[in-house]
This record gives structure tokens, C-alpha cells and sequence, in this order.
């Protein structure tokens, strides 16, 4: 691969690069210095999953490892005690020490199914290694806190929002982009990944750089994955996500519930095909959409667990929607009542890991009892033992009463 093919497959399905002249010249004098480029993403382990909207940034992460470059992964076990206020209305709730080291051991666990984790491939570093530093305080005054003035930070998007909406903006939300500022200038990295929400913070990390001596760094912004309910962002508090670490089954079923007009993205942020082409071929007919789906689904499926079951899940798709048939292994959940609200149910079977979640799946008739759809997320519902719960297409729960 040449350096003008190089920079097209870096720079696919970006939207912001600043600059790609930079990124060239980075990549030639590593080249010439036969050294990795240092390619530096975060991510503050607010909750225990990854979902696909983290796994967009791994992608683009693996493509950089995959040509050779060493990825800087840095889980900001500090700055989730302080609360990224990117795309935020409102304030962040912060978390403790205490939930930020839980969910971070699950973090490196499902970001290695996409990342090479080999020694020369990946760097993983927690910054609370330089933020818990007892000098930090002072040297964050005296060199990182000179770097922006308020008027500079206020700027933001986020912040003049809430400034127009007489919304509350915390002295620890102000401070947060340079807390991930100055990530950059700790790992010295050469490129630095982002949605597009964190540009902001992505340019300080260059700013503060450039401030200690440094090369600024190549800032590189991905789109945002809208999540299952086609509207809004992937998020797990929004109910409308996909984590990498869920079975092979709910990753290909939730797949498959996702609005046709979210293919094209989803092609494009997650496979090799360009979802341009697909939309056409769909819209010439020589392809069913539902058979698109599938293939992405698959793809997906085989990404995350191995490509034997990206195959296993597409047969019994075929077998449980196309025949109308219950899946051959079906998990059993026993219950005391034998009347209960639906929210409850899908929650206790697994179903949905939230309020919002399981409502989201009801409202959009996704969520069948013995065959009868439930529509109405206040209803509450009488269930027996064989009685069989559905939610999407490939989810199933037979139900168990106990005597």
C-alpha cells in the first residue's frame, strides 16, 4: 500500500481531519524513522459495557495497529470521577473511585476483542497514574491552567447552550477538557481519535501539546453511530444499544431490529463494505433488505465471536423467523407471580437492562407473550409455566411459575 492508499483507507468514513497534510507528514517520518506512530484514544468507563458506538473508534483504532502503528488506549479511571460534559445538557453524574476501577476491568476485556493487545500493538495506560500525582495540582495551575482563559473555553458548544438555557456549568465540567488535554501531552501522541462530540476536547490535547514544545497532534473525528432507535446516539442510558459483550444471539437479533435507513451507516462504520452501494442495490431490488440486514448481522456477529457463529446465528435466524419456529436452546427464567408488569418481565429475563429499554421494545411492537403482542408498556400481564416471552426476532424466554 502506497502512501496515497495509506492516507485514503486512514482517512475513510472520518469527518474531521486536522490535518490530513500532518497525517502525511507523520506518516512519512515514521516511516523514514522506522518507528509507530503513537495513535492515542480514550475512554472514561462510565458504565461496564462497550457498546458499537465505542466499537467505531477500536475499528479505526485496529486499522492504525493493522499498518503497523502502536495504539495509546487510555482509560480515564480520573477524569469519569469528574464527568465528560461533551454533548451533555445537563450535568454528568460523576462516579467514585470505586465504580470507575469496576467498570474499567471490563473495558479491557471487550475493547481487546477488536484491538490487537500485543505488547508492540498496544499501549494501555490509566491516567489516574498522572492525575493522583501529589504535584499535579500545582503543575496543572501553573503551565496547563495558563493555556486557555475562560472566555476561550466558554466557546464550546456545549457550554454556550447551556449559558442560553440558563443551565448550570460546574468548575469540574470546565476543567475537563483539559484533563484530556493534557492525556495528550503525557502519552505524547501523534494522532488522537474521537466522535465527533469530543473535537473540542481532541484541539485542546493539540493546543496544550504545542504549549509544552510538542508536535501538535493529527486530531481525527468519527461520526457518532445512532443507536436501535434510529434517532439518537448510541448510549446505554438511552436504552438503544449493542455491547460487544452480549451474547452472539441478542447482538445478531438487536442487529437485525435496526430501522433499514440506519444500514448504509452501519455498513459503513462497521464492516468493509460501503453502505452507499448496498442502499443502491436495495433500491434496485437486487437485494431484499432483510437479506442486507442479515449479512451485516453476520458480519457483526463473526467480528465480535469468531466467524463459525456469525454463520450459527444467520442458520437459526432462518429457522426461527423464516419458519416460525422456537430456537433449538431456549433459556428458562421462574417466576413467583403469575401476574407481573411487562417492563419487570423484560428486565428479569434479560431482555432489556433498563426501564427505558424495555419500554423502547413495547412501544415499537417488538415484544410478544404466547404469540400476542404487547403494546401497552403500563400493562401487566399473566404468564403460566410454557409460557414463551419474545422480544425483537430472535429472543426468546419460556417462562417457568413456581409452585
Amino acid at each position: 500500500m502506497d502512501l496515497h492508499e495509506t492516507l485514503r483507507f486512514l482517512c475513510q468514513n472520518t469527518v474531521d481531519i486536522l490535518s490530513k497534510e500532518e497525517l502525511k507528514t507523520r506518516l512519512l517520518s515514521a516511516e523514514k524513522e522506522k518507528r509507530p506512530l503513537r495513535i492515542k484514544a480514550g475512554f472514561d468507563p462510565t458504565a461496564p459495557d462497550i457498546h458499537l458506538g465505542h466499537a467505531v473508534l477500536l475499528r479505526k483504532l485496529r486499522q492504525f495497529q493493522d499498518l503497523g502503528h502502536q495504539v495509546v488506549l487510555i482509560i480515564g479511571d480520573y477524569t469519569a470521577m469528574i464527568g465528560d460534559p461533551s454533548g451533555r445538557g445537563q450535568v454528568r453524574q460523576a462516579l467514585t473511585r470505586e465504580e470507575a476501577l469496576k467498570n474499567a476491568k471490563t473495558y479491557q476485556a471487550q475493547a481487546f476483542k477488536i484491538l490487537d493487545s500485543g505488547s508492540d500493538k498496544l499501549e494501555l495506560v490509566f491516567n489516574s497514574g498522572w492525575f493522583f500525582d501529589k504535584d499535579m495540582f500545582r503543575t496543572f495551575l501553573e503551565k496547563v491552567g495558563t493555556c486557555y482563559t475562560v472566555a476561550r473555553l466558554l466557546e464550546r458548544d456545549d457550554f454556550e447552550k447551556r449559558m442560553k438555557a440558563n443551565e448550570p456549568i460546574t468548575i469540574r465540567e470546565f476543567i475537563y477538557p483539559l484533563l484530556q488535554g493534557y492525556d495528550s501531552v503525557k502519552v505524547r501522541s501523534d494522532v488522537e481519535i474521537g466522535g465527533t462530540d469530543q473535537k473540542f476536547n481532541l484541539l485542546v490535547g493539540r493546543n496544550l501539546q504545542r504549549a509544552y514544545g510538542m508536535e501538535p497532534q493529527v486530531v481525527m473525528t468519527m461520526p457518532l453511530l445512532v443507536g436501535l432507535d434510529g434517532v439518537q446516539k448510541m448510549s446505554k442510558s438511552l436504552g438503544n444499544y449493542v455491547g460487544v459483550a452480549e451474547s452472539p444471539k441478542d447482538v445478531f437479533g438487536k442487529i437485525m431490529s435496526i430501522p433499514d435507513g440506519l444500514m448504509e451507516m452501519y455498513f459503513d462504520l462497521l464492516t468493509p463494505w460501503e453502505g452507499r452501494k448496498i442502499s443502491k442495490e436495495i433500491q434496485e431490488k437486487k437485494v431484499h433488505p432483510k437479506e442486507a440486514k442479515k449479512r451485516l448481522a453476520s458480519f457483526i456477529v463473526s467480528w465480535l465471536f469468531g466467524e463459525r457463529k456469525g454463520e450459527e446465528e444467520a442458520e437459526e435466524f432462518d429457522r426461527v423467523f423464516s419458519a416460525k419456529a422456537l430456537p433449538k436452546a431456549l433459556s428458562e427464567l421462574e417466576l413467583d407471580e403469575t401476574t407481573i408488569w411487562i417492563v419487570e418481565l423484560l428486565k428479569r429475563a434479560g431482555m432489556s437492562s433498563t426501564g427505558g429499554e424495555a419500554r423502547r421494545l413495547i412501544e415499537q411492537g417488538a415484544v410478544a407473550l404466547d404469540g400476542k403482542k404487547v403494546t401497552d408498556p403500563k400493562a401487566h400481564v399473566g404468564v403460566k409455566t410454557g409460557s414463551v416471552l419474545k422480544a425483537g426476532k430472535v429472543r426468546f424466554v419460556r417462562l417457568k411459575v413456581r409452585k
